[in-house]
């Protein structure tokens, strides 16, 4: 490694994370007039710019089809980053599974996230109480309620007002109308007593802040050329440094934050990646939001004599208690669907209509075989189709075919398909946790992390009532189930990561024994340092959790500008 570099200014702000929690914090303190420097480990990205929405599958390799390095293809917004980085490995505990996908890019996953934008419930808040499991948050719905409205305000999000208890309402823009096959699943979830509403997603369906309206290109994972879905750059970034108060480096892999003889932090040393050098950084106010097990392992690598186990770790917890979504799922058949003429379904890139967790009082009563809930997203119709899928269809409906009688049977079954996938919630457990392996390192010298991870009974037997509930309602439109993700003894749950929903690792509390952050996200050991990604979460709610950590920066910031403005934190 190259001389360490000292870079003289001092910036009132370092922020380590370019995603929805390091977006945030810089849009919220460079309008509040602190200077910031932003480091990011990937590459520069702007979607007006870098976008391959428009690009047909004739103009990449291969006509886009995804290879192991990137699975979802050339046209993905993704592909800067991955399940596997090259140069960056992670490893697994014996008999653990576990994937952990890293975007690498500025703006991290809001370039490729489903833009699903669910708010926690008040019963999310306080699961403890409700079931004895788990942990209670130190705060509350109603604290967060105000932020969750300015981060739906500024980000722009559909839906609509629905009235439902622990699927909160919010600042919404006008849903788009339900597609035909989005209708039938309406109808038959009405039968079941199934809540089957608007979806809530992160897209805009009129103008906002000069973003224009969706144009329903249906191309949102390839990030949206003309910035109508929500991204960090886009939406935080960039208007950021209009301000002239944030100053952005990518290719900056953070090795560790810095700390002086007092015990705070003095801002964070990175590898430039580009030439190999390592460089300081100095800051007065240090905000990891490089995702939920990046920024444990950063503090489980910040060591030094005053933090031997690590920075913030006096309580033993950092990189403890990591989450995932519980995922399974199921695809079916709608034979009422054949032979339908050619049509648009124009809408967004995603569901326009979905199910938020229905049970919740039954299980507040004892009534359910497992703890917590899960939510459904629905697909199908007229996207773009999987051939094999078809080809099976084809073969097994239809008697196969070649040539004229090939096509005609797969245009007659195209659009005939549905899929239901679950999102649930998972209570977190003490064998799931990161820690540092003490015998790899990645590229830049910087050693990795291992996982350990394991579902319990309740995410497995919530799985089991997903492969039941989505057979179910296949069944009652008088459909076929045509595939599901499993029925061996854990239900096809999804292995732990593969959801990309991880949270924890760095709990919020009140107690500094039995965490690591306060109800701000200020680390309990380090008063200038804290954290606005996924690691503060205390646990992981059945709703995607972008909005909240959005929400939970931006109150994270605020608290930030008013402990400087009191003289409580020094800029």
């Amino acid at each position: 490694m190259a001389q360490v570099k000292a870079t003289p200014k001092t910036y009132d702000v370092v922020i380590v994370g370019s995603g929805a929690g390091g977006g945030v914090a810089a849009h919220v303190l460079a309008l509040a007039g602190a200077k910031i420097c932003m480091l990011e480990a990937g590459d520069m990205f702007d979607c007006t710019k870098q976008s391959k929405m428009f690009e047909w599958p004739y103009q990449v390799p291969h006509r886009g089809a995804g290879t192991k390095e990137k699975p979802w293809g050339a046209f993905d917004a993704t592909t800067l980053g991955g399940w596997q980085v090259p140069g960056e490995p992670y490893t697994l505990a014996p008999g653990s599974e576990w994937m952990w996908w890293r975007a690498r890019m500025l703006g991290g996953r809001t370039n490729h996230y489903g833009r699903i934008s669910l708010r926690m419930g008040p019963y999310d808040f306080k699961p403890y109480s409700r079931d004895g499991k788990g942990f209670d948050w130190p705060i509350t719905y109603d604290d967060l309620a105000p932020y969750y409205d300015k981060a739906e305000e500024l980000i722009g999000v559909f839906g609509s007002q629905e009235g439902l208890e622990n699927t909160p309402d919010g600042k919404f823009q006008p849903a788009p109308a339900p597609r035909g096959y989005e209708r039938l699943i309406k109808a038959a979830s009405d039968k079941l007593k199934i809540p089957c509403i608007p979806s809530r997603l992160a897209i805009l369906t009129r103008p906002l802040n000069g973003r224009p309206a969706c144009h329903y290109c249906a191309q949102c994972g390839r990030s949206c050329g003309v910035n109508a879905n929500f991204n960090s750059p886009g939406v935080h970034i960039f208007p950021a440094m209009k301000t002239g108060n944030l100053e952005l480096r990518t290719n900056a892999m953070v090795r560790e934050v810095l700390v002086g003889n007092d015990g705070l932090a003095t801002g964070v040393s990175y590898v430039d990646k580009k030439t190999r050098r390592e460089v300081e950084v100095r800051g007065k106010i240090v905000v990891l939001a490089a995702s939920c097990c990046e920024s444990a392992r950063l503090l489980l690598n910040s060591k030094s004599s005053q933090f031997p186990n690590g920075l913030a770790n006096s309580s033993g917890l950092v990189g403890r208690y990591v989450m995932d979504t519980v995922g399974s799922a199921v695809s079916g058949f709608l034979p009422i669907l054949q032979d339908l003429p050619p049509q648009n379904e124009d809408g967004v890139g995603g569901m326009h209509l979905y199910m938020p967790w229905w049970l919740y009082k039954e299980q507040m009563a004892n009534k359910m075989p497992f703890a917590r809930g899960y939510h459904i997203e629905i697909g199908g119709g007229r996207s773009v189709p999987n051939a094999g899928t078809l080809g099976g269809y084809a073969d097994r409906w239809l008697g196969g075919g070649y040539g004229v009688e090939l096509k005609q049977n797969l245009r007659k079954l195209y659009g005939c398909d549905v899929h239901f996938s679950g999102r649930g919630e998972m209570i977190p457990n003490e064998d799931s946790y990161c820690e540092i392996d003490p015998h790899v390192v990645d590229q830049w010298g910087i050693p990795v992390l291992r996982f350990h991870f394991k579902w319990s009974q309740d995410e497995i037997l919530q799985a089991k009532h997903m492969q039941e509930t989505f057979k179910e309602i296949i069944e009652t439109m008088g459909g076929i189930v045509t595939h599901s993700s499993g029925q061996d003894k854990d239900w096809g749950i999804a292995r732990g990561g593969q959801i990309i929903h991880e949270v924890g690792a760095t709990k919020m509390g009140d107690n500094p024994k039995t965490s690591v952050l306060n109800q701000y996200s200020q680390a309990w050991d380090v008063k200038n340092l804290f954290i606005t990604d996924a690691a503060p979460f205390v646990s992981n709610a059945d709703k995607n959790p972008t909005l909240t950590i959005s929400a939970l920066g931006w109150r994270t910031s605020d608290y930030i500008a008013d402990q400087v403005k009191k003289l409580n934190l020094k800029v």
